[in-house]
């Protein structure tokens, strides 16, 4: 049974709701729709999943683009109503017609829906009906009359075979056997004579075929045997061969003289003790998270020759009527007209490193917003595509919440209790690095720091993180290695409420996205913690990889977690972000898979190379 249908503005004034349907929804799916799909460039979806508050909801919608209208159908999840996206066209094309921009109340629509409900549900009864029709079982007897047909076909081409005769199955018989032994029907296969007279040549040709069938198993015999000798003949031609063909290794002969100094780069602070360590901190300078800078390397004044391009009419429309098209507008814009600059743009976003799943569910979501809009006077389907796809980016990439972590430190330090950031992600990414970067910057700002090491699963990872702390002079809180991170993580954070420390940074381990018992170990930090803040530590030359990467990750941390409300990946911080160039998409994969967002950017390898993600010049970027 249908729960709901609703009718409202994309400004979100609701505009008709059936009073018929049901009891009053659980929870609060129409929200959740619109915040986790037709906010976050979703729409193109076929359907939504709502699980919360012990509610299980299926929604389906559909725009009218022109009106700026949205349709939505709620019903169980256990109910498959197959008339639902019938009724939805039905009810957009009805009301589409009284449709008016100063009038809100729309009771008389409620018989319409009604006729139109009835209509579509006895449309899927008979479909229903006509797909059992023809899905039923055919009678015992022509099914034996089949069989009995079938066989004495096969077995009047068996008697055939047998007689010498080569027929349309015995040839294509005959080809099978031959690929599989080695050989076709004109190549020429060298056997090894068991006589040892040599090699013999044989021909398989369609000609042998009139003489009688090949024996197979005395050809596989053949074979073997032939070839084990020639594999032993030609080692031992490899063998003697050897000894001329190898060249002797000269001696290297090495200078005597001493090592310049100019090539010792050791750092004396490391061999002498503390003596220097104030010298780092003066020299690095100013975070580059509070300078305002542009992301993208290239400039952006090229042209946008590849959409354009891919935006050409077809050749039987031709130049006048793309022109003629541009100058007067189109009545609406429809599927065809879209997919050559969608074509496009999805080809670009893979050249910049987005995930192909994510081109495509993107291109999507633009061809549903467009679709059955008007296109304006002196305007090209390239352009008007484009400008949908960067405002679905910019909407993409900007964070669905706030996250001042500046202020977020403040608050719960009136509350006498520390700021807990936890970093997380697979192998070699650069947490430890990033880590100081981020204790650098809050440095900065007049925040009291302590870094807990609990990475104890890699061999240095201790140390590397007592070199950062000495280095920028916080504390540390260490208990070596093969201990739970999950207690060491706790007893940092109880020591930091001891000395006043206002933000804990919990370095972990690095582990695959598939690798359980790490993963479980994290689930239990995380849920044992309950930190501010789940940071995951990303590369952005992964490209596609960190689809599997954050989904997973994600999907994990949800499923080993004992909490009804599991706690998820709150923010990304991307590294390497200097290596990539043009390639920016692996943000917006991250971003689009997670819906987290990108809070910092890893540009370099000294503690001020950190950065804040600029949205447009990433937007840029990918368009192109």
């Amino acid at each position: 049974m249908l729960e709901q249908l609703l009718i409202f503005t994309k400004g979100g004034l609701i505009l008709w709701t059936c009073k018929e349907l049901g009891s009053a929804l659980r929870g609060s799916p129409i929200d959740t729709l619109i915040r986790s799909c037709l906010l976050e460039e979703r729409s193109g979806l076929a359907s939504y999943n709502y699980d919360a508050s012990g509610a299980a909801y299926t929604l389906k919608w559909t725009f009218h683009n022109e009106l700026g209208l949205v349709f939505v159908a709620v019903y169980q999840q256990i109910l498959h109503l197959l008339y639902v996206d019938d009724l939805l066209n039905m009810v957009k094309r009805e009301f589409s017609e009284i449709y008016d921009p100063k009038r809100t109340v729309y009771d008389d629509f409620d018989e319409t829906f009604r006729q139109l409900r009835m209509e579509a549900e006895a449309r899927a009864e008979e479909l229903r009906k006509s797909k059992q029709l023809v899905g039923k079982p055919v009678s015992k007897g022509k099914k034996q009359g089949q069989v009995n047909n079938k066989g004495g076909s096969e077995g009047g081409n068996k008697k055939k075979s047998e007689n010498g005769v080569a027929k349309e199955g015995d040839d294509a018989l005959m080809k099978d056997r031959n690929i599989q032994n080695g050989h076709s029907n004109t190549n020429h296969v060298g056997i090894k004579d068991t006589k040892g007279n040599g090699v013999v040549s044989v021909k398989e040709s369609n000609t042998a075929s009139n003489n009688g069938a090949f024996d197979v198993n005395k050809l596989q015999k053949l074979r073997s045997k032939g070839g084990k000798k020639t594999d032993t003949a030609s080692s031992n031609k490899v063998s003697k061969a050897d000894p001329q063909k190898k060249a002797t290794k000269k001696n290297r002969v090495w200078d005597d003289s001493p090592v310049e100094t100019k090539l010792d780069f050791t750092n004396p602070a490391d061999q002498n003790g503390d003596q220097n360590m104030h010298v780092v901190a003066a020299e690095e300078g100013e975070s580059m998270m509070d300078k305002e800078e542009n992301v993208s390397s290239e400039s952006e004044s090229e042209e946008d020759e590849e959409v354009e391009k891919g935006s050409k009419p077809d050749a039987k429309k031709g130049w006048f009527s793309s022109m003629f098209q541009s100058i007067a507008g189109k009545a609406n814009l429809d599927r065809a007209d879209l997919e050559p600059a969608l074509k496009a743009l999805k080809d670009r976003l893979m050249t910049k490193n987005v995930a192909e799943e994510i081109a495509e569910k993107l291109c999507e979501s633009v061809a549903t917003s467009l679709e059955g809009k008007k296109l304006a006077s002196f305007t090209r389907v390239s352009s008007t595509v484009q400008a949908a796809m960067e405002e679905a980016l910019v909407r993409i990439l900007t964070p669905r919440r706030s996250i001042d972590i500046l202020r977020d430190v403040h608050v719960a330090k009136e509350k006498n209790k520390p700021y807990v950031i936890v970093f997380v992600g697979v192998n070699g990414v650069g947490k430890s690095t990033n880590l100081a970067k981020v204790a650098y910057w809050l440095l900065q700002h007049k925040v009291n720091v302590m870094m807990a090491a609990c990475d104890t699963f890699r061999s240095g990872a201790v140390e590397q993180l007592r070199t950062h702390a000495r280095r920028l002079q916080i504390p540390i809180f260490e208990k070596g290695y093969e201990k739970d991170p999950a207690v060491v993580a706790k007893e940092a954070i109880q020591e930091a409420t001891r000395n006043g420390s206002d933000v804990v940074l919990v370095d972990t381990a690095g582990r695959m996205q598939d690798n359980e018992p790490l993963m479980r170990a994290l689930s239990k930090l995380i849920y044992l913690n309950n930190p501010d803040l789940v940071l995951f530590v990303g590369e952005a030359l992964v490209g596609n990889d960190a689809v599997d990467q954050l989904s997973k990750f994600n999907q994990r941390l949800a499923d080993l977690s004992t909490s009804p409300t599991p706690r998820l990946i709150d923010g990304i911080l991307l590294t390497k972000f200097d290596t990539i160039d043009d390639k920016v998409g692996a943000a917006l994969s991250m971003v689009y898979v997670s819906g987290a967002p990108v809070m910092f950017v890893g540009c370099g390898q000294s503690y001020t190379d950190l950065k804040k993600l600029n949205v447009k010049s990433i937007v840029k970027t990918l368009l192109k």
